[in-house]
């Protein structure tokens, strides 16, 4: 095995122990998200549904739009949209 010098394992451990606050920080962040969606739960709102609008938010316009397109093609083949597109309107 390899020996490191004093001041090589005094810098590891200093990012190890910023690390390990880091990933504290990270569980209490969380655990706060936790809470938050209970909350909104107990006012009637759907968490799952929640975490949707949330991912669909981190989203710009284009991934948006593309989704969107994405979407509704895939409802319209499964015969699951409100009013099917004819195949004339897809090529336009």
């Amino acid at each position: 095995m390899e020996s490191v010098d004093k001041s090589t394992a005094k810098e590891l451990k200093q990012f190890i122990e910023r690390i390990e606050r880091l990933e504290e920080d990270k569980a209490a962040i969380a655990n706060d998200i936790r809470e938050v969606f209970a909350e909104a739960k107990t006012r009637g709102f759907d968490a799952k549904v929640m975490r949707q609008v949330l991912k669909i938010r981190r989203m710009n316009n284009d991934e948006r739009t593309e989704l969107e397109h994405l979407l509704d093609t895939y409802l319209h083949a499964l015969e699951m949209a409100e009013h099917p597109v004819s195949m004339a309107e897809d090529a336009a």
